[in-house]
């Protein structure tokens, strides 16, 4: 059986997205593990790796034009991701034709659409990101305090106050300086709540945000399943929410967030019946157009696949180069 996938990423957090009804039949829960392992080592894997699968599904209740799953590259499931529903939604509207529509997540259904782009030949999609929860169960953490908002976590640091937002992947958040940002307190502590603790037993996605200016801020994230990366759209969205609530941020006003992989644009919004929303504006970047026989992506026989690079990259290369 053939199968075709996409080398993709948004902020150059990477994945390979395969469109299961596209297939035959769809993948086992076996293969998915080992299409996982075969493709997204970063040692090992096709095209230097990757941070994860994408999956597009068929919807089986409701009206989204589909499904999409995030497969971590340590094989757990993640429940969203900004950065890949870009990629889903750009690959989704060229397929249907269509720019505005919905896709469903593991627990929300999600209005994305083709957006103005960033830069010349910088494809680009807004995606909403939601739910929003602050309570101890939506993490899950144990603490005496059913939120953490703005505070000291003696376990974790005496000097940095930190924050918790489920959006619903979980996350931990602190604003720094550009020296503890980059430092090996970001590494000890992201190590330490994603290993056996007494807070986050399911782990937690951690970031350090810098100020850079009015409506502009860094982000760098430890990413659960994955570790360092380059971006996480959850996280640049949840920063973004800390830094409207935090430190005199506006609600509905476009916030310039910048990481290592590059930036994106955030709004952030305030519903009265809802509580918060948060809009992900960034690149959909198509790298690689990949096909081959099922069985040769499962046993990893990669000299078998056919593998045909884009344009696109050079361009998402040129657009990062206009901005540092």
């Amino acid at each position: 059986m053939k199968i075709t996938m996409q080398k993709v990423h948004g902020s150059e957090n990477d994945f390979f997205l395969i469109d299961e009804t596209q297939l035959d039949e769809p993948l086992t829960e076996k293969k998915i593990d080992t299409l996982r392992t075969r493709l997204c080592d970063r040692e090992t894997g096709l095209l230097g790796g990757a941070d994860g699968l994408l999956l597009v599904e068929e919807v089986l209740n409701g009206e989204s034009l589909a499904k999409m799953r995030v497969i971590n590259r340590d094989g757990s499931e993640a429940s969203m991701c900004g950065n890949g529903l870009r990629t889903v939604a750009r690959y989704l509207a060229e397929k249907y034709k269509k720019s505005s529509f919905t896709v469903e997540t593991m627990f929300a259904d999600l209005k994305v659409r083709k957006a103005p782009n960033l830069a010349e030949q910088v494809v680009t999609y807004q995606v909403e990101i939601s739910p929003v929860r602050f309570e101890a169960a939506a993490i899950p953490m144990q603490t005496e305090n059913n939120t953490i908002m703005d505070e000291v976590i003696p376990e974790l640091s005496n000097d940095l106050r930190f924050s918790v937002v489920a959006v619903p992947n979980p996350h931990l958040i602190t604003f720094v300086d550009r020296q503890t940002l980059m430092g090996e307190e970001f590494k000890r502590i992201a190590a330490y709540v994603n290993g056996v603790n007494p807070l986050f037993p399911d782990g937690v996605n951690v970031s350090f945000v810098e100020i850079l200016g009015k409506n502009e801020i860094f982000v760098r994230t430890f990413e659960r399943g994955v570790g360092f990366t380059s971006a996480c759209g959850t996280a640049m969205c949840a920063s973004s929410l800390m830094y409207v609530l935090l430190n005199e941020g506006e609600f509905s006003e476009p916030i310039t967030v910048k990481n290592t992989g590059g930036m994106v644009k955030t709004v952030v919004h305030e519903d009265d019946s809802d509580g918060y929303w948060m809009e992900l504006i960034g690149n959909a970047t198509i790298t690689h157009l990949v096909s081959g026989l099922q069985t040769d992506f499962l046993e990893g026989h990669f000299n078998k696949i056919s593998v045909k690079e884009t344009v696109e990259q050079a361009d998402y290369l040129a657009f990062l180069a206009s901005i540092k």
